[in-house]
């Protein structure tokens, strides 16, 4: 991706309306959520912080850790 920030809008699509521009402001709201920058009116999310929140909620499935400890043991 080429932009380093992105609408409420361009949020909502990347995460293919999974999460809508209202949940959104409501976040913003409760200070929740990614991390945004406040310019004016306009609202930004950083793309790099996206990419940490992201990180931060991905979720481990056990079969996935067993799958790796497997391939790590092999020579």
């Amino acid at each position: 991706m080429d932009e380093k920030f992105l609408t409420p809008e361009e949020v909502s699509k990347r995460y293919r309306g999974g999460v809508s521009v209202g949940t959104l402001r409501n976040w913003r709201a409760m200070k929740i959520g990614p991390s945004f920058v406040k310019v004016g009116k306009a609202v930004l999310y950083p793309v790099e912080e996206l990419e940490a929140w992201d990180e931060r909620n991905r979720v481990s499935c056990r079969a996935a850790r067993r799958l790796t400890e497997r391939t790590d043991e092999q020579p």
